[in-house]
């Protein structure tokens, strides 16, 4: 998925696909390398722990299952949207720990070299940092019955591919660049460009309400009335007709 979409918009981009990068540079083929192998890593460890999940429930350690005869259309609904909302929140926190801690940024800093991403960059991280990501695939299943398939298949098309999206670099007319509910490509690509350590941005990923919370609380316990977090910045989108708008 990453390389079909690095070839449309990368590799020999019109002027009508560069006027919605989101940065009007593109990153070097050195980059690009360093993102492939770093990616190569990645998907080491995000597959270890579902494979860890499925030799678990083999030997009745892990509630894994294949197939959608045990449960019926409900309860795999509602792990759906368990699944979903609750490995969104795993994302913001997890995320968010390592912009916010000594120990989380010494592994996810080796992410935030790739400061103007492609594709390639979704999972382009280091061996602790995507095991620590994709742990909601092993403990899901300890917990409760889940459907390895309808899980495999919600982090492959609503994770991967919303990841790709995100470290696309381009931007489209919809969702808006500055969403007021969704993370964007837009608001990402600011992540990678200016959150290090100990100033999080734009830390979630499906969905803005857990971020905004924490804010919210941030404010609520360190800020002067009037005042905002230190992690809000100002930046404008080559798609919001040159308005500038706080995030």
């Amino acid at each position: 998925m990453s390389g079909i979409i690095f070839s449309l918009y990368y590799w020999k981009p019109t002027y009508e696909i560069w006027r919605t990068k989101t940065n009007p540079r593109y990153p070097s083929a050195d980059k690009i390398r360093e993102e492939v192998i770093q990616t190569m890593k990645g998907v080491v460890m995000a597959t270890f722990c579902p494979a860890l999940s499925l030799y678990l429930s083999q030997r009745g350690y892990s509630q894994a299952y294949c197939g959608f005869s045990e449960y019926g259309v409900g309860y795999h609904v509602f792990t759906f949207l368990l699944i979903f909302i609750g490995s969104d929140f795993f994302e913001f926190y997890y995320h968010r720990l390592g912009h916010t801690t000594k120990l989380g940024w010494i592994q996810h800093k080796h992410h935030h070299v790739f400061h103007n991403p492609s594709p390639f960059a979704v999972i382009a991280d280091e061996w602790i940092d995507q095991f620590f990501r994709s742990l909601p695939l092993l403990l899901f299943p300890v917990f409760m019955p889940i459907n390895m398939d309808m899980m495999y298949f919600t982090y492959g098309v609503f994770f991967y591919a919303y990841g790709v999206y995100l470290h696309w670099g381009h931007e489209l007319q919809w969702p808006d660049a500055h969403h007021p509910w969704l993370n964007t490509s837009f608001q990402h690509y600011c992540h990678h460009a200016v959150s290090i350590y100990n100033k999080p941005y734009h830390t979630g990923f499906f969905f803005k309400f857990f971020e905004r919370e924490a804010c919210r609380m941030r404010v609520s316990w360190n800020a002067k009335p009037g005042s905002y977090p230190k992690s809000l910045y100002f930046f404008s989108s080559p798609t919001a007709k040159g308005k500038t708008k706080r995030m």
